[in-house]
């Protein structure tokens, strides 16, 4: 028997094998459910039947209340016993389905028998619980498999680096618990098997990567020294993917010390929670907890403040750039957005330390009752030594007294008996009900008339002072509006063009508007309140992660540190990608955008696994500095252009495309507009010929079929194919804009076709002509 034939038949049985010992397990586990439910099910049926219910006396109702307590508890541990066991059949269902996706032969230093290692999704043991069958990719042997080619190699435990030699490396694909194929590599991850993962048409849900870990992904994952991690990678790159299996990684190597709602996932959008919420489930671990920066901050705000959020900032951005108003907005944009202003603040609020804070006027039933002078008289007087918070809490509680005595003094006014005299019985009886639960008369003495009097007084002016009181208590008593204006007033000049700052300071005092807030003046605006207030901080997150990071601002990055400061963060961003308005001009994602160089590691990762090397060949050229990505050897059709002059011959080009992509089998087409508008107009048009789905911000489920999709809402997600509605050089002319057409390029997987109503984008003139198929 040829070699070959060999190794392939012994593999085989080693499957065989697994899968046995898979089933026996899987048997065991089936019928301890099985007993588990049939108890579980009597528990309840029978609960009060086994509980002793006797309530004659004192003696009798503890016995009683320790009953219910014991069948509780078992009925309790019998439920939380069978998810943990129903918890194992589905993972070792999952471990069936392909029990192993790599082996490595590898002999340790100092020993003579050489061991073969075999990693899959997660461990499994022999009968006995002996000797692994599988390793998890996460166990630290597993790191030889993602780090090493045949050679000498090493792996790191506790308290000791391991040393020998890997004499054999092999992969495998398996569908359906059987063996496909195997081959040996001499590579980190053979191309073989990327091949066959890449090539697959794209998923509404991203899907794990254990099985092609990259050695460059793999030091991402497993990096468990570094305070904040930041990956910066070309679009296709795995970053994304990288971070999922990291936090599954973290979860696994800190398991009892850190869980799944300690970590936080900053996501772009909606859409993109939706595409990425398998990935953990599919390891065998709990969704880590995931919102987008907007939704957090809406969080912030209450219901009080309404925050334009960043892709409303950049439509205006993309429209109104070239006029005089849109000009001063992206100077403000990008001032606001930078660590300078943050700096600025902090000088602020030593300003307002020394006396210049604005306060409101209390006022109760239209009248005031404490004037904002009197508030700034009080404060002005207290301790400068003290912070500027511990001095705000104390005028807080300097006001609190103040309505207290307020109160005594409201209770013998007109009002309140207008009051008294307007409850209905039904309020009255609630009244009677409530004084009664705070003791102050016992049953059947409700009737002496002046007691009844000042008891019902002393409640109505209690709930109507309660709002003040509360507002109080959350500093409303601040005129955090006329505050943060007062920035702008002119009480310091910073560090800034003066022209820019006077425009900046114009245009902030005619724009601003306190419930409706602008975007670029959330985080600012949030900064100063929470340092006034010394806000709470999150010190349950231990890990933060950042994806699309290009978006973020110094100044944001300033402001998650101080609401997560016992957090660890991987930020994951392509400054090519960098579309939103503060990013026009300066790009962001470096380390002193963090501020604490020591503290950061820098990865790059510059291999695209997205896209065939066609289309990677032709979106490399759109960008400065796109000749250090490497294209994966994928190979595929050329990206194609189509230029039409008329927008009826564009359209039914565009239809016509559209239809031969699916009659070629492609799931998810995504038709990728510049703005909501171009979004809103495209639809209308071609669903009079194909059936579409119109994606907005509030989408929050990916779906496959055609998609027309806004490039910012596109960010993260890849497409079977992608159409460019209007690649023109009236959609993207400015160099502006390039980013955002290099964006919308590199969603696509398979195929990308660009169209052209009129003259095509300035940003092809560079891509030779050999790189794609022009059309007319």
């Amino acid at each position: 028997m040829p070699e070959i034939d060999r190794e392939w038949l012994e593999e085989e049985n080693r499957v065989k094998m697994v899968s046995k010992e898979l089933d026996k397990k899987l048997q065991s586990l089936k019928e301890k459910t099985g007993g588990l439910k049939h108890d579980i099910i009597d528990l309840r049926k029978n609960f009060w039947n086994d509980v002793t219910l006797n309530l004659a006396d004192e003696n009798e109702a503890v016995e009683t209340f320790t009953s219910i307590k014991q069948q509780a508890e078992l009925l309790s541990e019998r439920e939380r016993s069978h998810k943990q066991f129903y918890s194992q059949v589905k993972k070792l269902l999952k471990i069936k389905e392909s029990p192993y996706f790599g082996r490595i032969d590898f002999l340790e230093e100092g020993t003579e028998k050489t061991e073969s290692i075999y990693i899959g999704l997660s461990s499994l043991m022999d009968e006995k619980e002996e000797c692994f069958l599988i390793y998890d990719w996460r166990a630290p042997i597993s790191s030889l498999y993602y780090n090493y080619v045949p050679g000498p190699a090493k792996y790191e435990v506790p308290e000791e680096t391991i040393h020998g030699m890997i004499e054999l490396k092999r992969q495998f694909l398996m569908k359906a618990g059987r063996l496909k194929a195997m081959f040996n590599t001499d590579m980190a991850i053979g191309d073989e098997l990327l091949q066959e993962v890449l090539g697959h048409q794209a998923n509404i849900q991203m899907k794990s990567i254990v099985a092609t870990i990259q050695k460059e992904q793999n030091q991402i994952i497993r990096d468990e020294k570094s305070r904040y991690l930041i990956v910066q990678g070309a679009a296709g790159s795995g970053k994304t993917s990288a971070a999922l299996q990291r936090a599954a990684y973290l979860l696994y190597r800190g398991r009892g010390k850190i869980a799944a709602d300690q970590m936080l996932l900053f996501s772009p959008n909606l859409l993109f929670n939706s595409y990425v919420a398998n990935v953990l489930p599919e390891l065998g671990e709990e969704n880590i907890q995931q919102t987008t920066f907007q939704e957090y901050l809406e969080k912030q705000f209450g219901k009080q403040i309404i925050c334009e959020n960043p892709f409303q900032q950049l439509e205006y951005c993309l429209t109104a750039s070239e006029n005089k108003n849109g000009q001063k907005r992206l100077t403000s944009i990008e001032y606001k957005s930078s660590l300078a202003f943050k700096t600025f603040i902090d000088d602020y609020l030593v300003f307002l330390g020394n006396g210049n804070l604005l306060f409101k006027n209390l006022t109760f039933r239209g009248e005031k009752i404490i004037t904002g002078e009197a508030i700034c008289t009080f404060f002005q007087s207290l301790d400068v030594s003290r912070s500027l918070p511990n001095r705000i809490e104390q005028t807080a509680k300097w006001l609190l007294q103040i309505l207290k005595e307020q109160e005594k003094q409201e209770r013998k006014k007109d009002w309140v008996i207008e009051e008294i005299e307007l409850l209905d019985k039904e309020d009255y009886l609630k009244a009677y009900k409530h004084l009664q639960e705070e003791q102050q008369f016992a049953e059947n003495t409700f009737d002496d008339y002046e007691r009844e009097q000042n008891l019902l007084s002393k409640m109505i002016v209690n709930q109507k002072f309660k709002p003040l009181k509360q507002a109080v208590k959350a500093f409303s008593f601040l005129d955090f509006k006329s505050v943060y204006l007062q920035l702008f007033s002119g009480w310091a000049t910073p560090d800034l063009d003066r022209d820019d700052w006077n425009e900046i300071c114009s245009y902030t005092n005619q724009t601003f508007c306190f419930t409706r807030l602008p975007y670029e003046d959330a985080v600012p605006f949030l900064y100063l309140k929470n340092q006034l207030k010394d806000g709470e901080k999150n010190t349950l997150i231990r890990h933060l992660f950042i994806d699309e990071a290009q978006d973020y601002s110094p100044f944001q990055f300033a402001f998650l540190k101080s609401l997560f400061p016992s957090s660890k963060m991987t930020i994951l961003g392509d400054v090519n990608q960098a579309i939103l308005a503060h990013t026009l001009r300066e790009k962001t994602l470096h380390s002193k955008d963090i501020n604490e160089v020591e503290k950061t590691k820098i990865v790059q990762l510059r291999r695209s696994y997205r896209s065939t090397k066609e289309i990677v060949e032709f979106t490399k050229r759109l960008i400065n500095g796109g000749d250090e990505i490497e294209p994966f050897n994928r190979s595929g059709t050329k990206p194609t252009l189509t230029i039409s002059n008329h927008v009826s011959v564009h359209r039914k080009k565009i239809v016509s495309q559209i239809t031969n992509l699916q009659k070629n089998g492609q799931k998810t087409i995504a038709v990728i507009c510049k703005t909501v508008q171009e979004c809103h107009e495209a639809a209308n048009q071609l669903e009079k010929h194909i059936t579409l789905k119109l994606i907005d911000k509030e989408t929050r489920i990916f779906q496959s079929g055609v998609l027309v999709i806004p490039v910012y809402l596109a960010k993260g997600i890849e497409f079977d194919a992608v159409i460019i509605y209007d690649g023109s050089k009236k959609q993207y002319g400015r160099e502006t804009e390039r980013n955002l057409f290099y964006t919308a390029c590199t969603r696509a997987m398979h195929e990308l076709h660009l169209f052209s109503c009129g003259e095509a984008s300035p940003f092809l003139k560079d891509i030779p002509n050999e790189m794609y198929s022009r059309r007319e």
